[in-house]
């Protein structure tokens, strides 16, 4: 029962974040928000299907690849934003 409550706090607490990001590249328009509430977002869904799932563990391969595929985003967008010049 405390797993759930957890997963559900995490899952909450992803949403929430992912919700603060949005509106933060809605003000400012910068891809890099953007790919934070992605990741934010993606880790808090996989959270809860792990839970819903039923899996032996978190470290199941579907759950790793969604999440890998987030933070290749984030990562990407990181470099993307440092390559990029500066707008004077």
């Amino acid at each position: 029962m405390l797993d759930g409550l957890l997963v559900g706090f995490i899952f909450c607490a992803g949403l929430a974040i992912s919700a603060f990001f949005v509106n933060f590249w809605r003000k400012t328009r910068d891809q890099l928000f953007l790919a934070f509430a992605l990741v934010f977002a993606i880790e808090g869904v996989t959270r809860l299907l792990a839970l819903f799932l039923a899996l032996p563990n978190e470290q199941a391969p579907i759950i790793s690849l969604v999440r890998l595929f987030g933070y290749i985003i984030l990562i990407a967008s990181i470099v993307g934003k440092n390559r990029r010049p500066s707008p004077k």
